[in-house]
């Protein structure tokens, strides 16, 4: 499979990038030269945004044989220079808007043609077809956009499923999310956080359908307006809304044997006044089993710990959101908004576990010290909700990119975690003895607020400013406890005072920025930015005199510079950042989960924020019939925040906390290809491979390993009414700074038929059918222990959905809306179950 996957991945690449040289968008120039020129910006007519990379062609004022032809910038300008004096028709076109064409007139001397409004291809269901279609994947100077509404193979599914076929990004079977290797990154919701998002990630995206999912932005660097910067990047995940006038909205519907959901949305507009609103639900169930074999390594000899398990973890539960926005003339736009979720998961466990002690005076008769069963039943339920408010003001069509926005959010998160245990001693018969039990929960809260202004100014076609200044008040703490039953000694339980305890953790941070866009001529532009950044910390323990203060002043400075080739459509770009991670509740939670207690994981709250110096070069290039963005790209974090693995003698167990101990740096290249051999079938390949080095003077080691990840996605359309779906990939795995972990592979088909005058759609999906599931293995290796643990996952999934839109858009009112970003906190993957 991995050889026909290069194979393939090769002919995309090598294939796009001739169609890239031999089929440039625009003609070359005519031979026929003259003196004037002319130019102007090209703009979304509803959002004002510019349109990027919109093909320019100067036509003669009859026939169809292009004069000349060219390609706005990233910020949606043109020019044409040599033009003869004459009359002429200029025709602006771009995949998803109609086409605009109309009579110029060129004289002498050089003209501006202002602002050009595009209208996007507007639906009105039932009546008239789609008229324009984004391409599955579009790529943009900094950023690739996966337009995951084109994916037959999404419908029914969630956010990781949808996340698994995005360009750069790689999720693991444990359902965490890299960009280009890297963990640390923030996920955004419609450009702004989410509490349901600030936890744990791997669970969150399981709850967001992806019937609702427009797009996915994947930002690779950030510039100085954004947050803290993710040393790995930013991603935004667009829900599909709309505020064009009229009734619209859909129902949906999918059932498979492992998730089922319903999702519906209504979208409202009656002149000045907008309502969208989104509800869904959902239930999803994955079982598995695992195993470990530990040695142990101690002065008092060796020891051997087995361990084997078996659990089902089955979740249920529902995201809902409601959005107002009123504008009152052309130039004011306010807008409110709430949404929240509520999940909760049962994951019922049975654990085996033996330790033998391979010290014992006969070596052929090792003595069992530890030999038991355990019935564990852990219980999740998550809490999360957001209110927004916003104010944009516009200054007209003279002034088309100058704004000013006012944002304000508040956030608020409840998780608790718990769990109760039966213990008893193993037998060869059937004698069930409870002889201990065992019961813990943390309830672990975050609360944030953010206040934010943003200014743009345009001084001309060709030079921006943009500034602002932020505020973010976070309070978060983790209330935890643990009660025992000895069966032999006690008659009710009793409270573990050194495992009971509740930490407070407050953080506020002061925030302004400064960028300047400039464009030093046709082939040249400049993005120069700073960001400096306030961070005041506090934390403390209850009843303990352990209360901590710190705070600390960044400068985080951003540059990026493109070059426009000569070629049309061919681009460099170079970027550098600093970027800042702090750590949040998951990383900072010192509550330890003990369930498992041979194997326990908990935060450390003395955490310091990292710092991440960021490098990349990349050379991106398309034609109408494929693209190409190739970069490469270097990240170092001087104090990282790694997880590791240390004995305690004490309590003969291994413990996962985390620590500012190591240098990370790593090397990497990404490529992204995509080829439309003919209309309607497209094919895009994705690959990234990276070399990681850690290296720990306080744990005295050092790792490294060179990494791999691939995937191909094709999708061909059938006429009118079918389209199908194909998508494959697979990695290598990965390095930790004690720990290696093994690969995965993953494929998914999917059908759609569409009906009811295209109001409809039917999409069945299969997921890895080929088998029930996979083996996925761990090693760890520190000088007191060596494991190695083996999980096996059910990833064999079947899966109908049903879709149905209902209502008429007009594209008229539609209205370009700021929102918060915040991307600075360090987010956790799996946690530590806080």
């Amino acid at each position: 499979m991995k050889q026909t996957s290069i194979l393939l991945l090769a002919a995309v690449l090598g294939v796009s990038v001739a169609q890239a040289q031999t089929s440039p968008p625009v003609p070359v120039k005519s031979s026929r030269k003259g003196t004037s020129r002319f130019f102007g910006t090209v703009v979304d007519g509803t959002t004002q945004k510019p349109v990027e990379y919109a093909t320019v062609t100067l036509l003669p004022a009859t026939g169809t044989t292009p004069v000349t032809g060219t390609t706005c910038d990233a910020q949606g300008k043109f020019e044409m220079k040599d033009v003869p004096a004459g009359t002429y028709r200029l025709q602006i076109s771009f995949v998803g808007y109609a086409n605009k064409v109309g009579p110029l007139t060129v004289g002498t001397e050089p003209m501006s043609l202002g602002v050009i409004k595009l209208t996007p291809s507007a639906q009105k269901l039932g009546e008239v077809t789609v008229t324009g279609q984004r391409a599955l994947v579009e790529t943009k100077p900094d950023r690739i956009v996966y337009n995951a509404e084109q994916d037959a193979t999404n419908a029914g599914g969630n956010a990781a499923d949808v996340f698994r076929k995005t360009p750069l990004l790689n999720v693991d079977v444990d359902g965490n999310v890299q960009l280009r290797g890297s963990s640390n990154l923030r996920v955004l919701i419609n450009n702004k956080p989410s509490a349901m998002l600030a936890g744990n990630l791997a669970e969150a995206l399981k709850q967001i359908p992806a019937d609702q999912i427009k797009a996915v932005e994947v930002v690779t660097s950030p510039s100085a307006k954004y947050d803290g910067e993710g040393s790995g990047g930013v991603i935004n995940i667009v829900l599909k809304k709309n505020s064009l006038q009229g009734t619209n909205g859909s129902v949906g519907a999918s059932a498979g044997n492992r998730n089922q959901s319903l999702n519906g949305s209504l979208n409202v507009r009656r002149g000045k006044v907008g309502v969208n609103t989104r509800l869904s639900s959902f239930r999803n169930s994955y079982p598995y089993r695992s195993s470990t074999t530990r040695t142990d390594l101690t002065p008092a000899g060796e020891g051997e710990l087995l361990q084997r398990s078996t659990s089902e973890s089955v979740g249920t539960g529902g995201y809902g959101q409601l959005e107002l926005t009123y504008d009152p003339s052309k130039l004011h736009s306010f807008t409110l908004s709430a949404n929240g979720n509520l999940y909760t998961s049962r994951s019922p466990q049975d654990l085996f576990n033996e330790y033998i002690d391979l010290s014992a005076p006969d070596p052929r008769r090792p003595r069992r010290d530890t030999l038991y069963t355990r019935q564990i039943r852990q219980r999740y339920e998550g809490r999360n909700y957001d209110f927004n408010a916003g104010y944009t003001r516009t200054f007209g069509d003279d002034q088309p990119r100058r704004e000013w926005s006012m944002l304000a959010q508040h956030t608020r998160s409840n998780n608790n975690g718990r769990y109760s245990l039966d213990q008893y001693p193993f037998f060869p018969f059937e004698t069930r003895l409870q002889e201990y039990q065992e019961r813990s929960g943390n309830l672990a809260r975050n609360l944030e607020t953010t206040l934010q202004t943003d200014y743009t100014h345009p001084f001309s076609e060709k030079n921006t400013l943009e500034g602002g200044a932020k505020a973010i008040l976070r309070d978060v703490s983790s209330t935890y406890s643990l009660d025992t039953l000895l069966q032999a000694k006690q008659t009710d339980f009793v409270r573990s005072l050194r495992r009971s305890n509740a930490f407070d953790y407050s953080q506020n941070v002061v925030a302004a920025y400064g960028t300047y866009n400039m464009a030093a001529s046709e082939k040249y532009s400049l993005n120069l930015g700073t960001r400096v950044e306030y961070t005041a910390i506090a934390g403390d323990f209850s009843g303990a005199e352990s209360r901590f203060t710190n705070s600390y002043f960044n400068l985080l400075p951003h540059l990026s510079a493109t070059r426009n080739l000569a070629k049309p459509g061919h681009t460099l770009r170079f970027s550098f950042s600093r970027r800042i991670q702090r750590p949040n509740i998951y990383f900072l939670n010192p509550y330890v989960n003990q369930s498992s207690p041979n194997n326990v994981r908990y935060g450390n709250p003395n955490l310091s924020p990292e710092l991440t110096n960021s490098y990349e070069f990349s050379y991106s290039t398309f034609s109408k019939k494929g693209s190409l963005n190739a970069s490469t790209y270097m990240r170092r974090t001087g104090n990282s925040i790694e997880s590791y693995n240390l004995y305690n003698d004490e309590l003969a167990r291994t413990e996962t906390t985390y620590g500012n101990l190591a240098t990370n740096s790593t090397y990497g290249v990404s490529l992204y290809g995509s080829l439309k051999p003919i209309e309607k079938w497209n094919i895009s390949s994705n690959v990234n491979t990276d070399y990681t080095r850690l290296k720990s003077a306080s744990l005295n080691r050092t790792s490294s390993r060179f990494s791999l990840y691939m995937s191909l996605n094709s999708s061909l359309k059938m006429g009118k009414l079918y389209s199908l779906q194909a998508y494959g990939g697979f990695s290598t795995g990965g390095v930790g700074l004690q720990s290696r972990y093994s690969g995965y592979s993953y494929y998914s088909m999917g059908i759609k038929r569409t009906f009811l005058k295209e109001k409809a759609d039917l999409t069945l999906n299969a997921n890895n059918f080929f088998q029930a599931g996979r083996e996925f293995r761990n090693t760890t290796e520190t000088a007191q222990f060596r494991s190695s643990s083996t999980s096996y996952q059910y990833q064999r999934t079947v899966r109908l959905a049903f879709n149905y839109r209902f209502g008429k858009i007009d594209a008229s009112g539609q209205r370009q809306r700021r929102s918060i970003r915040n991307d600075d906190s360090k987010g956790g993957g799996g946690g530590n179950g806080g």
